[in-house]
């Protein structure tokens, strides 16, 4: 899922003449400096993944003294394959630690970025509630390689004059300079770093009933495009780092991490490989944040017997996914194809989408497509709140961008969690909002993982698949392009869903 985001005239001035006090959050939900919700409610399989009694709070202004490391290794677009060590002092000075890789499993190391500077909060953000806006200033940047190879490779990605100027003196396993405030190099960007995931920041912490506690750290999304990350204004996040002192047991990456330096980077265990297997209900494990200002949760069943999928995908307009706005429900067909050769242990798919019904939750959303023609969107004038409408038979929407049938490149992949149980992960979706509608645009990184809820279980919705629907997909599968014009309390935008 991800979201495409343009501010009306009117949105923008509300924006920018904002309150004056920088940490009064822009809606009712976050009044306090902590705001406090139950777990999201994930449908009757959410129990199966959470404690009872969890309550989860994010300080506004967020609390970051620490060390924050990744707890598996991650998967950014290009790809890139990463682990990540953030440190910060309470005299608001941080050292992170970005240790690069050859492979998905985080084994070979390829070289170390060493990164210091300061941060300093800002204000509550505006455009992705619940965070807290920043801004940072390096003081310098260091590389350690690994291996001869390595320093090949990355000189291979580089200009002629960054690679004289930058990597000539590198030697493997010792730290080479690369940026300082006395003598700054011009080819970090070349390398395609870039720290601006820095300028949004979120802290969640997991309240147990036994007492215990865990506190992740959500940094800003890092732009799908190499191009544009350099640039990018973060507003949605990647996945969490964890506390070192607060984080899920047993989680053997977080001391691997936490112990790692820019000479001795993180070698990880390789974990069991894991089949494929989509049968079965699967869910979001907690209300996920897309790029601009999309939170929703995601609920999807797949029936490998007839290669068809449904996914419900209900939209909301805060953080902490308590105050709906419409919910979105689309079946399709899917085929396998072939192991992916940029991913090891992921696999392509492709879908299409047939059909697609979508329920206003609130009174703008349904007065907006009330005011569509007919015969273009669904029964024009027949829009209520609660009411669902099917838009199969006009073709989708042409006014929300719902085209149908729709077909998309995807890629799958499937993990075990820290108690051994199966994780979904899906294709990110492009941060400037197109569709990975060809073979070249297939997603190089995941969104956050989903959670098998029951897997021997099928969604009796499937019962509503007619021979014709069956013989219109058959062969192929999909996630859909849907477009819709939400009005938020202070602000209205125009949200392109997938």
């Amino acid at each position: 899922m991800t979201a495409r985001f343009f501010f009306s005239a009117a949105a923008a001035v509300i924006v920018a003449g904002a309150s004056s006090k920088l940490w009064e959050v822009p809606t009712g939900h976050f009044t306090s400096s902590s705001n406090q919700t139950e777990n999201v409610p994930l449908e009757r399989c959410q129990n199966q993944w959470t404690e009872d009694g969890v309550k989860v709070t994010a300080d506004i202004p967020p609390k970051l003294d620490g060390t924050w490391v990744s707890t598996r290794c991650e998967v950014r677009p290009g790809p890139e394959f990463l682990t990540r060590s953030y440190t910060f002092h309470s005299n608001r000075h941080f050292q992170a630690l970005q240790h690069y890789y050859t492979e998905s499993s985080c084994e070979d190391p390829a070289y170390s970025l060493m990164i210091r500077g300061k941060i300093r909060l800002l204000q509550a953000s505006w455009i992705t509630r619940g965070a807290s806006e920043a801004e940072h200033h390096l003081s310098r940047v260091g590389i350690v390689v690994h291996s001869m190879a390595a320093k090949q490779r990355l000189a291979s990605r580089l200009p002629p004059a960054c690679v004289s100027l930058s990597l000539n003196e590198a030697v493997p396993g010792k730290l080479h300079e690369l940026y300082n405030t006395r003598a700054g190099r011009a080819c970090l960007a070349a390398m395609g770093f870039s720290v601006t995931e820095m300028g949004l920041v979120r802290v969640e912490t997991q309240h147990h009933s036994h007492g215990g506690k865990v506190q992740e750290l959500f940094l800003g999304d890092i732009h799908t495009d190499w191009a544009q990350r350099t640039q990018h204004r973060p507003s949605g996040y990647q996945q969490p780092l964890q506390n070192a002192m607060h984080h899920i047991h047993p989680c053997p990456v977080c001391a691997l991490v936490y112990r790692s330096s820019e000479q001795r980077p993180p070698v990880l265990p390789r974990g069991p490989a894991v089949p494929l297997s989509l049968t079965g209900h699967w869910v979001s494990l907690r209300c996920e944040t897309r790029p601009n200002v999309l939170f929703l949760t995601r609920d999807f069943t797949f029936n490998p017997s007839q290669h068809a999928w449904e996914g419900i995908y209900r939209h909301y307009l805060d953080s902490a996914c308590s105050q709906p706005t419409f919910t979105l429900r689309a079946w399709g067909h899917y085929a396998q194809g072939n192991p992916s050769s940029k991913l090891s242990g992921a696999t392509e798919f492709v879908f299409k989408v047939t059909q697609v019904r979508v329920t206003a939750i609130d009174k703008s959303t349904a007065k907006l497509l009330n005011s569509t023609r007919p015969g273009k969107c669904g029964r024009a004038g027949d829009w209520s709140v609660g009411v669902e409408q099917d838009l199969t038979a006009t073709n989708g929407c042409p006014m929300l961008g719902i085209k149908l049938p729709h077909k998309e490149y995807e890629l799958f992949k499937m993990e075990l969690d820290h108690r051994k149980r199966p994780l979904l992960f899906t294709g990110e979706r492009p941060t400037d909002g197109s569709s990975p509608d060809r073979p070249l645009r297939r997603p190089t990184s995941f969104q956050a993982p989903m959670v098998l809820c029951n897997g021997g279980e099928t969604h009796p919705s499937f019962s509503t698949f007619n021979s014709r629907q069956l013989q219109l997909a058959s062969g192929t599968a999909g996630l859909e392009k849907l477009v819709l014009l939400v009005f938020g309390s202070a602000l209205c935008s125009w949200l392109v869903v997938y």
